[in-house]
């Protein structure tokens, strides 16, 4: 525990179609007020109803905002309007309230300069505003194992030099034995010791599941956003096609319009907060290859079938399913062109594997934590 004199964090997040951005900073906050110090978590992303904050961390909502869809071009408000000029001017003066009112020691933006353009008009007065505090805030961003980044590599190599410029640290957190940053973003080298690995971040444990829940079942599941519901549809069709048919097939559906249902062998339910638990127990995970979900895979050490999700030049999630393929950790599928046939094959391989075993630094909330309290004492 820290003394009373606590470092003073301010963690920023948005989560604009999925909701792994928002849980992964959260296993941060959570990190850090368990070692004693003040984290207020401001949270630009729609409310999710299952969501409680870590003990210990602050939870602020600003008005929220998601993205029209996965071209992230549209920024819509709580009521599905593209937002507008003051829209933006009452949620960067929220912004800036929450920064005065915490005066932290250390500010954590989540993603940007790598992602979250739209939100320029928050983010540079946000750090601009922590540099002016009286005593000048530490400012470091946040980033995944990987990055959608710019085709062109003159625009990758000014995206670089701007994290150079605006951030004393950029937070990877990945494990580079398995995916290195320069995987997808070549140009990261040039930020030399700015750039730390932490691991991936691994959510705390929920608790076990009731009864025999997902004991040698397959377990499909889309993540906590909508564009998920073709590979769950390919799912209940392959169900019919696959040597593993006879076991109990759980397909999670929120957020993806799928209607539940119970049948034998078939249950259909809404996604659940101890999926993370369910998987240990499982025969086989069907998936897309979100950085969550691979966590809990990789913490699970379950046999696994992916389908990235891989629309409008989305390639983050084909990098990750590709880089446990080529370790013999996952089944990987192309989500263009698949089908219920294709898909009942490869659940069959996967089935009749052994169990994944792999190194890979799963700690990276408690790396983190420790990095960035190193970094209010300096």
């Amino acid at each position: 525990m820290i003394g009373a004199d606590r470092p003073r964090l301010l963690l920023h997040v948005q989560h604009l179609l999925g909701t792994g951005h928002l849980r992964r900073m959260a296993a941060i906050a959570g990190a850090l007020a368990a070692r004693g110090a003040a984290v207020t978590l401001m949270s630009g992303g729609p409310p999710l109803p299952d969501f409680v904050p870590p003990p210990g961390v602050a939870m602020v909502q600003l008005p929220p905002a998601r993205a029209a869809d996965a071209t992230f071009r549209v920024l819509l408000d709580e009521s599905g309007r593209p937002v507008d000029d003051a829209w933006r001017a009452a949620r960067r003066a929220r912004v800036l309230a929450i920064l005065a009112q915490t005066r932290p020691d250390l500010l954590l933006i989540e993603h940007f300069p790598f992602g979250r353009r739209m939100l320029e008009f928050e983010l540079l007065p946000l750090i601009a505003a922590a540099r002016a505090l009286p005593r000048p805030a530490f400012v470091a961003s946040s980033v995944r194992d990987v990055l959608v980044a710019k085709p062109e590599p003159h625009k990758r190599a000014a995206m670089v030099a701007r994290a150079a410029a605006l951030f004393d640290r950029v937070l990877f957190h990945g494990d580079p034995m398995l995916l290195d940053l320069a995987r997808s973003l070549p140009e990261a080298t040039a930020l030399g010791d700015r750039l730390v690995a932490t691991g991936y971040v691994a959510l705390p444990p929920p608790q076990p599941p009731p009864g025999d829940d997902g004991v040698d079942e397959i377990v499909i599941s889309a993540g906590g956003g909508a564009v998920g519901r073709r590979l769950l549809d390919c799912a209940l069709a392959a169900r019919a096609l696959s040597a593993e048919g006879h076991r109990r097939w759980r397909i999670l559906a929120a957020g993806t319009g799928l209607a539940a249902r119970r049948e034998d062998g078939l249950i259909v339910e809404p996604n659940r907060p101890d999926f993370p638990a369910l998987l240990p127990r499982t025969r086989l995970s069907v998936s897309q290859a979100g950085y969550n979900t691979v966590v809990d895979l990789l913490a699970a050490r379950a046999r696994a079938v992916l389908v990235p999700f891989a629309a409008e030049r989305e390639n983050e999630q084909s990098l990750r399913a590709a880089a446990l393929a080529a370790r013999g950790l996952a089944t990987c599928l192309d989500e263009a062109e698949l089908s219920p046939d294709m898909l009942a094959q490869a659940i069959d391989r996967a089935a009749a594997a052994p169990g994944p075993t792999h190194d890979i630094r799963l700690d990276g909330a408690a790396c983190s934590a420790d990095a960035l309290l190193g970094w209010c004492r300096r």
